[in-house]
């Protein structure tokens, strides 16, 4: 495959179609809950983002969901007062959150574009960057982790979810089977293996690049939590396989 990026977004775009799990956006009841101050997002498949890792208020400052399309956790901090930017590489899923916008007069920019090139925005632009589970789809983290720090402010915070790469060690088919048979090594390419024209290509990134790299790229980790996958998968009996960092900018 030459072009992962574009196979991955036209990937995501058919995934809107089918409303898949990450595609659904938000509904009245929660923009309501959150225009009165009762609001939370994730960032990972399960846990809600705990409280404490934003500030007391949200209202005006500058939020980035990066990597975040599908009218989840962009609209509901536009309605909880916050500036926000939803930038993604899948014009469907950016779709998802102007849907939202439009249905409950919230005020969205609407970005698209990759993870791991931010030039569209200046150095210290936001003051939040919240980046839920999507660096699978692209081949290597750190770039991503070196964009984000630099479109940070000073002390701003990013609140990022990512796989533990242990999940990719099993053969996916034989895992929906209800066997864990190891299959492959990490860091994990999907492009080694065969897949469907409007599957995403996923990597599976070691610890160190997700964590160590964050850390490479100027932020401090002050907060971390792990996830169930979730949606009836076999390797949650065994080890919690997504986690959540919150990040410093030094």
């Amino acid at each position: 495959m030459t072009n992962i990026r574009k196979h991955n977004e036209k990937a995501w775009d058919r995934k809107v179609k089918d409303h898949a799990r990450y595609t659904r956006a938000v509904d009245a009841e929660v923009i309501q809950k959150a225009s009165a101050g009762d609001w939370a997002v994730g960032v990972t498949a399960g846990r809600k983002v705990p409280g404490h890792w934003f500030p007391k208020s949200v209202s005006a400052l500058k939020v980035l969901c990066l990597a975040a399309g599908g009218g989840q956790q962009g609209p509901v901090l536009a309605a909880a007062g916050a500036d926000v930017t939803v930038f993604d590489l899948s014009a469907a899923q950016l779709e998802q959150d102007r849907k939202v916008s439009e249905r409950e007069g919230l005020s969205l920019r609407i970005v698209q574009g990759d993870m791991t090139d931010l030039s569209v925005f200046e150095d210290e632009t936001f003051d939040i960057i919240v980046h839920p589970v999507s660096n699978v789809f692209v081949e290597n983290v750190r770039p991503v982790w070196k964009e984000a720090s630099r479109v940070l402010k000073r002390k701003g915070t990013l609140i990022a979810g990512f796989m533990n790469p242990v999940l990719y060690l099993f053969d996916d088919q034989k895992e929906e089977e209800g066997k864990l048979d190891v299959a492959h090594t990490i860091p994990y390419s999907g492009l080694e293996d065969a897949f469907e024209e409007n599957e995403a290509v996923e990597f599976g990134h070691t610890l160190e690049d997700q964590i160590q790299g964050q850390i490479e790229a100027g932020l401090m980790i002050t907060g971390f939590y792990e996830d169930d996958f979730g949606n009836g998968r076999t390797i949650d009996k065994y080890i919690k396989t997504m986690v959540a960092t919150r990040a410093v900018k030094a």
